[in-house]
């Protein structure tokens, strides 16, 4: 069965796939496509850090388009590296964005940099050189495993280079600088730094060990000083998109979305909450974390709210989600669906309740597998919030085409999801 899905404004033909009703009908679509004005997922400021599985900024932006207008306030209880804000201030609306990781606190002052005068590169230069020649003390994380993780002289450079930023004004010129060694003590570490999760390989070390061979600190020298002018370069331009601009983006890390509470009332949810059989991303960067001069019990204790060492504090219940608890015969996976259901709607739950009536909830998700087994996560969502006053108003499905997430691992999707899902439900009790 084909329709013409006419909202779009593009002559593409979708295909539209069985459904179990009507309010099941599934459109299927490429954002990629339909914002063809996004040519690059990374554009402008978002790829200032790299951060496992990014909500891509086309979805964001067909959101934004579709169902907010301008100054709205939107609101990400999810919101990993700020895509969500990033957008919305490009499109001239308000963010709240919440995150458990302690890194949004870190990359949205670069992200959505709020200055009005131009990058200097030749004051980001001076400071290259002068971090290369500092004196200043070393700067070694407080995290009593750091030594596995390098080799000795490596750290050493580090350290030293950690030791100027942490010491000279905490400005934009140093969070630039940051995020250039970020991107070089996890690359110069013994952890495989295309994979989210610290994973020490023999691989990795043997590569190290080749690495100092060479002339490995001009190596470091040279991407540091590369990534910087790029990110300087990246500002500049989100600057220059966004000089009139007079919205707010207001972020907060470290904290548990479900509790917190939200300020004030919002137009639209738009967010994208973490998968189900891969939430760990405080410890897919805590190595950035430990850099960044947080100790080890802050980022033990962000990591006890992470889902899979945590429990839930009461049972959902859907038609959809019993029957895939029925089916599973183990009890730590059965409770690991438990906990991921429980605190990803909680946090949900206590961002739309602060929708306004008629707002939009926009939720981007998945489907995974667990044992074997198929977990429609937008089917799930939408029968919990339709008896809670909400409507299913209509579901895309998005095929992935180039990502895949911890492909590598042995699993049994080791070809990871095929496509992802963008839930739109809409508010409609007062």
């Amino acid at each position: 069965m084909e329709e013409q899905l006419t909202l779009f404004p593009i002559d593409t033909e979708f295909e539209v796939s069985k459904e179990r009703t009507t309010s099941d009908k599934i459109q299927l679509v490429s954002f990629r496509e339909l914002i063809y004005e996004i040519t690059d997922t990374g554009y402008l400021t978002h790829a200032i850090v790299s951060y496992p599985a990014k909500f891509i900024p086309q979805v964001v932006r067909y959101a934004i388009n579709t169902y907010t207008k301008e100054d709205d306030w939107i609101i990400d209880p999810f919101a990993g590296s700020g895509t969500v804000g990033v957008e919305a201030y490009l499109c001239k609306r308000n963010a709240i964005l919440y995150d458990l990781n302690l890194l949004l606190n870190h990359i949205m002052p670069l992200k959505v940099y709020r200055g009005e005068e131009r990058l200097s590169k030749e004051h980001l230069c001076n400071l290259l050189d002068s971090m290369q020649n500092n004196q200043t003390p070393p700067f070694t994380p407080a995290w009593s495993n750091v030594e596995y993780w390098y080799a000795p002289e490596i750290l050493t450079l580090l350290s030293q280079y950690w030791g100027f930023v942490h010491n000279i004004d905490q400005d934009v010129y140093a969070g630039i600088i940051k995020a250039a060694l970020i991107k070089v003590s996890k690359r110069f570490s013994y952890t495989e730094h295309r994979t989210p999760k610290l994973a020490r390989s023999k691989r990795k070390l043997a590569a190290i060990d080749e690495l100092l061979q060479q002339n490995w600190q001009e190596q470091l020298n040279q991407i540091v000083h590369d990534h910087c002018l790029k990110t300087l370069t990246d500002i500049n331009n989100f600057m220059m998109h966004t000089r009139h601009h007079q919205n707010q983006v207001e972020f907060q890390g470290g904290v548990d979305s479900s509790y917190i509470e939200v300020p004030r009332e919002c137009d639209t949810l738009i967010t994208s909450p973490p998968y189900l059989q891969a939430q760990e991303y405080i410890r897919s960067t805590k190595l950035d974390l430990f850099w960044l001069g947080h100790t080890e019990d802050e980022v033990r204790e962000l990591s006890r709210l992470e889902i899979p060492y945590r429990k839930a504090d009461r049972i959902i219940h859907t038609e959809t989600l019993d029957k895939v608890r029925e089916k599973l015969t183990r009890k730590d996976l059965i409770n690991r669906l438990d906990s991921y259901f429980c605190h990803t709607i909680n946090a949900l739950e206590n961002a739309m309740n602060r929708l306004k009536p008629n707002a939009a909830a926009c939720i981007f998700v998945g489907n995974p597998r667990i044992d074997g087994i198929t977990v429609e996560l937008w089917r799930i969502l939408s029968e919990y919030w339709t008896e809670r006053g909400f409507s299913h108003e209509k579901v895309y499905e998005d095929r992935i085409k180039t990502r895949q997430l911890f492909g590598v691992r042995k699993n049994k999707n080791p070809d990871g999801m095929k496509s992802e899902f963008l839930l739109i439900l809409r508010k409609t009790d007062a």
